[in-house]
């Protein structure tokens, strides 16, 4: 197989492999987890390089025996109707849902769906977030969100999982659209959704209530729905949790959430799982210092607003973020490795933000049917 880039380390598994899906470009990773004391891949990476098989045609993948090197050859795009994946219990279905969303974009057909596994953990965003505060930001490249739709049908929560969510992809057609997205403008509403499975639905008022509790001293307009599982919707753990949303004048969304802990995850000590009443003062808490940051997207969504912006034609694309986390610097240099495209980023001291700007690859999706 031939090599095109060399990388080395766990460090930022998908988005290597969703770049080299993209540009064609094989990748070969090394020396993943040497100094671990349990080396080698783990079992929600291989399922994502699982994942990139049903979704591509003619893939490669080369893996030696102790999963400390990995070799890429990626297959071409095909998307595909009617799939289905489990993402198992070591991580949340939130963990696949961004790499989808991109690689979806630019498959030979659109992308239909089930994803089975944990919907709401600490580890990765939530599939509320990715359905109010992600999907809503393909808008502004040019996508139509109304053609973008994940629906949640179960409830799943750590350790046993049993959620299960629908992912609707379209393609692009003639590419993404450049943006200049800078005007983070005001909040002026907050929304939510409390969402408790297996347990109490008065879990779900209480993290409501003292989520109110904090907001209502910023801002009048505060509405969080909750959203109470049972029955076979339930899924197979009990769990609660909260994820709030701050729109702004300017059609910015910023997000932050908070979800009960899994007691066996927690170590040696055992340790009750947050109340609710905790719950929900944390996630406001949460919300505010993201505000706080400025910039129009939260610091979850840094690396993936980069992405897209590098996708963008060869027109340039400029856009406001707070300070930048390290997992999004990470993909800055991802970006400069695969699409050779360097983003110039410029401290703005009035506002404690940062604008990058940077001109688009001008990359088209070649594998979509022409009618």
């Amino acid at each position: 197989m031939a090599v095109g880039v060399h990388l080395r380390g766990a460090q930022q598994f998908r988005h290597r492999l969703v770049l080299s899906t993209l540009t064609g470009s094989p990748v070969r990773i090394t020396e993943i987890r040497t100094d671990d004391a349990a080396p080698g891949l783990r079992d929600y990476e291989a399922s994502f390089l699982r994942l990139l098989e049903k979704i591509s045609n003619g893939s490669v993948v080369e893996i030696n025996e102790t999963g400390t090197k990995l070799r890429y050859k990626p297959g071409l795009l095909a998307g595909g109707r009617g799939l289905v994946h489990n993402c198992g219990t070591s991580r949340s279905i939130g963990y696949f849902l961004e790499p989808l969303i991109i690689l979806g974009l630019f498959g030979k057909s659109p992308l239909s769906i089930t994803l089975q596994g944990i919907t709401n953990d600490s580890k990765d965003p939530s599939v509320d977030t990715f359905r109010i505060t992600t999907l809503p930001m393909l808008k502004h490249f040019g996508i139509s969100i109304e053609d973008v739709e994940l629906k949640i049908t179960t409830r799943g929560a750590p350790p046993e999982a049993g959620g299960e969510v629908h992912l609707k992809v379209p393609i692009v057609q003639n590419g993404l659209t450049a943006v200049s997205w800078i005007d983070e403008g005001m909040v002026k509403r907050i929304r939510g959704v409390a969402y408790s499975t297996r347990v109490s639905p008065q879990m779900s008022n209480r993290m409501v209530d003292s989520a109110r509790g904090v907001l209502n001293h910023f801002l009048p307009d505060v509405y969080i729905f909750t959203d109470h599982y049972s029955g076979q919707g339930s899924g197979n753990s009990p769990g609660y949790g909260i994820t709030l949303v701050a729109e702004t004048t300017t059609g910015c969304l910023i997000s932050a959430e908070a979800v009960t802990y899994d007691v066996k995850q927690v170590g040696s000590e055992k340790q009750s799982p947050l109340l609710p009443e905790d719950l929900g003062t944390h996630a406001s808490r949460l919300l505010l210092e993201e505000i706080k940051q400025g910039g129009v997207v939260d610091s979850t969504h840094q690396g993936l607003l980069f992405l897209l912006c590098a996708l963008c034609p060869e027109d340039v694309c400029k856009v406001r973020v707070g300070k930048l986390t390290p997992s999004a610097i990470r993909v800055l240099r991802l970006i400069k490795e695969f699409l050779n495209v360097q983003f110039s980023i410029k401290p703005d001291p009035a506002t404690e933000t940062v604008i990058l700007v940077c001109v688009g690859s001008g990359y088209r999706n070649l594998t979509r049917k022409i009618s």
